[in-house]
């Protein structure tokens, strides 16, 4: 699928669709309404692999090292334990020795809450005043997913502050107004990229004028070291990979600016050395990078939409690099590719509309398969009942266990193995009438953490987190 759309295109859906989504931009809630326990999830099994979860899981490649989890469930969905109604915002939980940690925004106050990851009681919530206003996509809340690292968690506001909480109590260890501090810019939706840890640093894409990429002292917000200029912020997160040996980050860069400038930085983590620079950028103004770079043994598969498509650079040894393809039919928006068994997996789609799962060759470029999932839902509208396809649209992909979690972004999830024609959807179902799921799913101890991020369209529930029962 060409995608040559812009900020506005990509968001095209069908007629009835269409029809839902002019009713209006969703109203906050005026107050915290709490948290609905279901029930409590099955018994850990003995011999499960289980683990926390970080943003993308560890290493930032998709995947998840857990076993014994669920590959089918009941027609309604895997059970439900906890729910809790939340904010507005994108972020993504991540779960550290039991305890969750979620950022969202209620009125104008964006907060960081602390939950029980088995029951969602909250430890704790750090709040703070938010006055962020969107430009493009009607949510006003926060982007970034908080990292946990050492008792701290660290979280990039969507306005650019970025803080240290002390993970026991939620205490503010240290703050740092980047906006303000560094005249970084906010970008087109505000900070989106999560920072990453590496050693005593937290590193960030930040876009500042005279740096690109900074590090910072995790117990104290000083700069460790400051790397790249020109190229802005971008919504993409960084992700670290090992190269002939060497460990390396890896960086797509390039916020807003005339012309649009931006592309690949790899940079050795510990100083900030600069190893390579690959112009990636469309020429579109209204245009960013957000899909994650995926790392090989010796080249870097990128991507994004905006015509810029799809490439795999080629890795040196000594810091050279060359281009060994590039596919512009392709171009991953909001999801990033999965490397499983020497092959990528992605989803590409539309928002709210077609969406396919492909595989690649990173070697050549030549695509393996191409599975196109989309299905019939029936649904009432105004009171009568009709029937309307639907499809993953700009889903996200996650491996675990010998096959991929998919959630689609009108809130279906499904359950795909891979086989030699394609993938074949093993269960599926509609956890909420909702669309806008592009937050990634989080998975920690055979628990499935999904975000709602918008009011159902076809029901009453309001933005929510959701914790699922996966064990077996």
């Amino acid at each position: 699928m060409n995608r040559t759309s812009g900020f506005r295109r990509s968001l095209q859906i069908t007629s009835v669709m269409l029809a839902l989504m002019l009713s209006g931009p969703a109203q906050e809630p005026t107050a915290y309404d709490g948290l609905t326990f279901h029930q409590p999830p099955k018994p850990l099994a003995k011999d499960a692999r289980a683990s926390d979860w970080e943003f993308l899981g560890h290493g930032r490649r998709c995947q998840s090292s857990e076993t014994l989890i669920a590959k089918t469930w009941a027609a309604g969905g895997p059970p439900l334990v906890w729910e809790m109604e939340r904010g507005s915002g994108y972020a993504c939980p991540v779960v550290s020795g039991g305890r969750l940690v979620y950022t969202h925004r209620i009125g104008n106050e964006a907060y960081v809450d602390c939950l029980d990851a088995r029951t969602g009681k909250r430890h704790w919530r750090f709040r703070t005043r938010c006055e962020y206003r969107p430009r493009y996509i009607l949510d006003n809340g926060p982007r970034s997913s908080p990292v946990i690292s050492d008792g701290k968690v660290f979280v990039h506001g969507v306005l650019g502050t970025l803080r240290c909480l002390d993970l026991a109590t939620g205490k503010l260890v240290w703050s740092r107004n980047l906006s303000k501090d560094l005249q970084a810019p906010v970008g087109f939706f505000g900070v989106v990229s999560t920072p990453i840890v590496h050693g005593n640093m937290i590193i960030q894409n930040v876009g500042a004028p005279d740096a690109c990429v900074i590090a910072f002292d995790k117990q104290t917000g000083k700069i460790a070291w400051t790397a790249g200029d020109a190229w802005g912020p971008s919504c993409a997160s960084p992700v670290l990979g090992s190269v002939h040996g060497k460990e390396r980050l890896f960086v797509l860069g390039g916020g807003e600016s005339r012309p649009p400038v931006g592309g690949l930085i790899v940079l050795d983590p510990k100083n900030g050395k600069i190893n390579l620079r690959h112009p990636f950028r469309s020429r579109t103004y209204e245009s960013v990078l957000a899909s994650s770079p995926v790392v090989g043994r010796d080249w870097v598969f990128i991507s994004s939409s905006y015509n810029v498509g799809t490439a795999v650079l080629g890795l040196d040894s000594k810091g050279g690099y060359e281009q060994l393809w590039k596919d512009r039919s392709i171009g991953l928006q909001f999801s990033n590719g999965v490397l499983v068994d020497g092959r990528i997996y992605a989803v590409d789609g539309t928002s709210d509309r077609a969406g396919a799962v492909i595989c690649i060759d990173p070697a050549t470029g030549k695509s393996i398969f191409r599975s196109d999932l989309d299905w019939d839902e029936e649904i009432t509208f105004n009171g009568a009942k009709r029937t309307i396809n639907m499809s993953i649209g700009e889903g996200s992909l996650l491996w675990v266990d010998g096959g991929f979690l998919c959630l689609g972004d009108n809130g279906h999830l499904l359950r795909l193995d891979v086989t030699p024609k394609g993938v074949k959807v093993v269960a599926r179902s509609w956890l909420f009438g909702a669309n806008q799921s592009w937050t990634p799913l989080a998975l920690s101890r055979g628990l499935l953490y999904v975000c709602q991020n918008r009011p159902e369209r076809f029901g009453n529930k309001p933005p929510r987190l959701l914790c699922y029962d996966l064990r077996r």
